[in-house]
């Protein structure tokens, strides 16, 4: 730090002695002082408006340009967590839910689907009530696929571009406790009713911020990778299968 400080302080005085140096040539090849003060003045006068344009506008550029970078990496975070576990984890909620064909026709999609009909389909989800019922067989499996996946779950909660993300943190926290519920049942097939119950409050509620984000994800594929959207259509965790 001490090394960096005095470079800065060298390079400061540096240019201040380069600068005055310059200002001396001049006096002394065109013997003019006076003018020379005046346009030193005129420089002066300028200074507040170049702190301003560098301050304000050049940064404010430099500074959506990193929110772009930075936004392009977390759709790539995001892009490897749908891969990963969250279609998988969508097919595994359907299983439970018994109110899933009144939203069915809602989340399906081809490669003519445009921005208004993603726009409906995140106001019905928005409003949209599932029934969970976790009292199958099911539940067996997607206890085995979260524990499988909570490695790479937890390295995704390690990033820190997800802090700019709350929603998508959200919903990993909530997969994530899903799978922590889970994992301190040895037996999920021999449950209390109560037990039961509260995996499908757990459920619903990573159900409901997935399905969100799924859609928000469908749609940043369609507007800049449409080869995965097209991919992404032939895989719809909610197409009948």
């Amino acid at each position: 730090m001490k090394n960096k400080l005095k470079w800065q302080l060298v390079l400061e005085i540096s240019l201040i002695l380069l600068s005055l140096g310059i200002y001396l040539i001049q006096i002394l090849i065109f013997h003019d002082a006076k003018n020379t003060l005046f346009y030193f003045m005129q420089d002066v006068a300028f200074l507040p408006i170049q702190v301003l344009l560098v301050t304000l506008v050049i940064n404010k550029l430099l500074a959506y340009r990193e929110k772009v970078n930075m936004l392009q990496k977390l759709n790539m975070v995001i892009g490897s967590f749908f891969t990963e576990v969250g279609v998988s984890l969508l097919k595994y909620f359907e299983r439970f839910d018994s109110n899933v064909e009144s939203i069915r026709k809602e989340l399906m999609f081809d490669t003519n689907s445009g921005q208004d009909e993603f726009n409906r389909s995140l106001n019905k989800v928005g409003k949209y009530i599932s029934h969970i019922d976790c009292h199958t067989d099911g539940l067996v499996r997607l206890k085995e696929f979260l524990i499988g996946k909570r490695n790479f779950m937890l390295g995704l909660l390690q990033n820190p571009n997800l802090l700019e993300h709350e929603a998508f943190t959200e919903l990993l926290w909530a997969v994530f406790h899903l799978t922590e519920e889970l994992s301190l049942r040895p037996d999920v097939t021999k449950l209390t009713n109560s037990d039961y119950e509260h995996l499908n409050v757990d459920i619903q509620r990573a159900y409901s911020i997935l399905i969100t984000q799924w859609l928000n994800y469908l749609n940043h594929l369609k507007e800049d990778y449409p080869y995965l959207y097209s991919f992404a259509v032939r895989t719809n965790p909610f197409r009948h299968r």
